[in-house]
């Protein structure tokens, strides 16, 4: 045990953004006035919280399985899904209760928009995001499925560079990376005034990069909190270890290791955007308990 007080501080920034809290509250609401609900995919990516959310009732399907729900409620989670999926379940019955981030809703309809645009002059909307992501699926299909999905500069070898360019954004995506992509492609094109940039990473997930890296530069050690499936946790974790070589990166408070804090004064506790607040606090106690008494 570490001698004398170690001071343990929770990132106020951290934890659920604005549209994983919406999401949560409609199914606990949905959840509550009884009958089953069923979640297309993972409603947050986050295994402790989907257990919590599953036990009160909670039942998490594939799109396979959306055949057998007919005449079902099923929600469709902040990633949002393609226009293929409510079409899907207004065949089937199946009433859809949409708790789409209003973020991503509104890039759903920028990308759409977008491909309008570009099927008229012959160009190719490029989005940069995670392959197989929920949120990246869903914005391809307001593509028709033809986006060219890129996930760094050696991807945009698969982009037509004598053709018109649009390129946007999965909403929590790096905006360095963004940026870089974004120079990358005004550099290799033939005709830079076809190709439009629109930076549709959603700010408050991208403002955490910055606060994040000044708070993980204030301790000895660094407990990064998150899924194991969590896109945004693996970017903001990358930040965190550019801060601090002195981070780590956990699911839950059973991970964690006495060395990682051994001699530290300081443990800052921090997590993604799919990170609960209450898992986070149970991590803090739980480092509390190894090394001392946390400072008040």
């Amino acid at each position: 045990m570490a001698e004398g007080k170690v001071h343990i501080e929770i990132d106020g920034g951290s934890g659920f953004c604005f549209g994983v809290v919406n999401a949560i509250s409609q199914a606990e609401r949905s959840l509550a006035g009884g009958g089953g609900v069923a979640c297309l995919g993972d409603i947050v990516h986050n295994r402790l919280e989907v257990q919590r959310l599953e036990a009160m009732g909670l039942r998490t399907v594939r799109h396979e399985e959306l055949e057998g729900l007919a005449g079902g409620r099923v929600l469709i989670r902040a990633h949002g899904e393609p226009p293929s999926t409510y079409e899907k379940a207004a065949r089937l019955g199946i009433e859809v209760i949409d708790a789409t981030c209003p973020v991503v809703a509104g890039l759903q309809r920028t990308v759409a928009a977008a491909y309008a645009e570009m099927q008229a002059c012959g160009g190719q909307v490029v989005i940069l995001g995670k392959r197989g992501h929920a949120e990246v699926v869903g914005l391809a299909g307001h593509a028709d499925g033809r986006a060219v999905i890129v996930e760094g500069p050696d991807d945009l070898d698969a982009v037509d560079f004598s053709r018109p360019v649009y390129f946007l954004a999965q909403t929590t995506q790096s905006l360095a990376l963004f940026h870089r992509m974004a120079d990358i492609i005004r550099e290799r094109t033939r005709c830079p005034e076809s190709v439009t940039i629109r930076d549709t990473i959603c700010r408050q997930v991208s403002s955490r990069e910055a606060k994040l890296r000044e708070f993980a530069g204030r301790f000895d050690a660094v407990i990064f909190v998150s899924g194991q499936k969590s896109s945004n946790g693996k970017v903001l974790y990358g930040v965190c270890r550019e801060a601090n070589p002195n981070s780590y990166s956990i699911e839950d408070a059973g991970e964690l290791q006495f060395r990682w804090l051994e001699g530290c004064r300081s443990v800052g506790i921090c997590g993604a955007t799919s990170t609960p607040g209450w898992l986070m606090r149970r991590v803090a106690e739980r480092v509390g308990e190894m090394v001392g008494t946390p400072e008040e």
